[in-house]
């Protein structure tokens, strides 16, 4: 059997471009009919890792990080709503909505790879913030979207109060910042080459158009 492509996405859960980039890439590999041939894996990055328990309006935090302007992020939302309802996601944005702390959401995604279950969950976290307007910072909501992929429960507790878990992904984000990630999304293929943003879907078709002849061969 002919070798997968491997394909980390590192990402955060509170990133728009992360979801709009990897629908992209899921486009691409459903038009190409290569599902079979793709391991996909989920890399955790926090845009915020000192984010307090009360997280900061959106708004807000991205005046201050960014220097965005009301009416660019005005523009800002429409473009990726537009993209998104393009890719069949719902970005659901509203004056109250708040930036929040992912460490906890992290240590979960993690639990779920284990359990091969990680897009799933992935992509329930993603929507609970983006479409749903819940708090992915409350461990309750957590749990419960945790659930919903058939996860248990009272393990995942147990993991959220593990420091090895919680030093698992501190370690991790640092070993993807040392090989120079600085942005998310960003998707790696093979280990060997990546590309960051939310590129369009032909030039994911093109990446793993050169990964399968390279694999071929």
């Amino acid at each position: 059997m002919k070798e997968k492509i491997k394909i980390d996405i590192v990402s955060d859960v509170v990133c728009p471009w992360c979801i709009i980039g990897y629908k992209r890439l899921e486009k691409a590999i459903e038009d190409m009919g290569i599902q079979d041939k793709i391991e996909l894996d989920w890399q955790p990055f926090e845009l915020n890792p000192k984010m307090p328990k009360e997280g900061q309006n959106v708004i807000e935090h991205i005046t201050e990080k960014y220097g965005s302007s009301l009416e660019d992020q005005k523009l800002s939302k429409q473009q990726m709503t537009e993209y998104g309802a393009e890719l069949g996601f719902k970005f659901n944005y509203f004056d109250e909505m708040r930036i929040v702390n992912t460490r906890d959401a992290h240590v979960l995604l993690d639990f779920a790879k284990e359990k091969g279950k990680q897009t799933e969950l992935n992509l329930r976290y993603v929507a609970a913030f983006f479409s749903n307007k819940k708090d992915i910072s409350d461990r309750t909501i957590l749990l419960d979207e945790l659930e919903k992929v058939g996860l248990d429960k009272n393990e995942a507790i147990l993991r959220l109060a593990s420091e090895t878990a919680i030093n698992k992904i501190i370690e991790e984000e640092k070993t993807w910042q040392s090989m120079g990630v600085s942005s998310v999304p960003t998707f790696v293929f093979n280990r060997k080459s990546a590309l960051s943003g939310a590129q369009p879907v032909d030039v994911f078709k093109q990446v793993l158009t050169q990964l399968l002849n390279e694999n071929n061969n």
